[in-house]
């Protein structure tokens, strides 16, 4: 296997420390994925149906612009995604990343946290905006997850 990525959105720091300790285990290069506009506390509520966050979840076609581009993504073969779960999916800053990039030919693997939701339509949103590419099975993580575990996980791709 050639070069691993591990790319990551974290609005709370959570999927921050998972893609990390991920990184780490995997002996993988890490890459923040940072919106151009930084979300505030209050874009990120999700019981105000007005909130940046809910706006955007309302609407597939929202691509909140990213600040950052990683500018050698053909180096990678396997790309592990992370983010948390929104509204049982990506965040829509996820789209964006995922149409950015030519994956064809790479592994990718969606990551996500939360306390309690799955996946959800993560995976196949995700591999509709990546055709080219393969999809590992993805996993659901706790931020207390353990560098062990995440070694283990990422060892079967």
């Amino acid at each position: 296997m050639g070069k691993k990525l591990v790319a990551y959105f974290s609005a709370s720091g959570v999927t921050a420390k998972v893609a990390e300790k991920l990184a780490k285990a995997a002996e993988a290069d890490l890459f923040e994925i940072k919106p151009e506009v930084p979300y505030t506390r209050a874009d990120l509520s999700w019981m105000n149906k007005n909130s940046r966050s809910s706006v955007e979840m309302n609407d597939r076609s929202c691509r909140p612009a990213i600040a950052n581009k990683l500018d050698n993504m053909a180096d990678y073969d396997l790309v592990f995604v992370g983010f948390p779960v929104w509204w049982y999916r990506e965040p829509s800053i996820i789209d964006t990343f995922m149409e950015s990039y030519d994956f064809t030919g790479k592994t990718v693997v969606p990551f996500c946290t939360s306390g309690g939701s799955g996946l959800g339509e993560s995976a196949a949103n995700m591999q509709e905006l990546a055709s080219g590419a393969r999809f590992g099975i993805g996993e659901r993580f706790k931020g207390r997850v353990s560098e062990t575990e995440l070694a283990a996980w990422a060892s079967t791709f």
